[in-house]
């Protein structure tokens, strides 16, 4: 999982807490990150509010049902080639 950050890996987003007064460094400890794991999140999630996070947790959602789907209809392509290699 090279290229990935924990946050990613285990679906934590930024907290708003961070903003509220509580030390990045325990917001930090509390969610598992690192620093710059957190200011990149910062960085990247500082315009959203939360009709815009809502659209991409949607958004998030609906990619990962439709690589589902893919990788459910792509099994069934082989099994079916498979059948017409027997039968030819």
């Amino acid at each position: 999982m090279e290229g990935t950050t924990v946050g990613e890996v285990n679906g934590s987003k930024p907290s708003p807490r961070s903003s509220c007064g509580t030390p990045v460094v325990d917001v930090c400890r509390q969610l598992g990150v690192s620093g710059a794991t957190f200011y990149t999140w910062k960085k990247k999630y500082a315009d959203f509010g939360i009709s815009e996070m809502r659209k991409l947790k949607q958004l998030e959602d609906e990619n990962a049902r439709l690589r589902r789907i893919v990788a459910d209809l792509t099994l069934d392509k082989q099994i079916l080639q498979e059948v017409v290699r027997k039968k030819v």
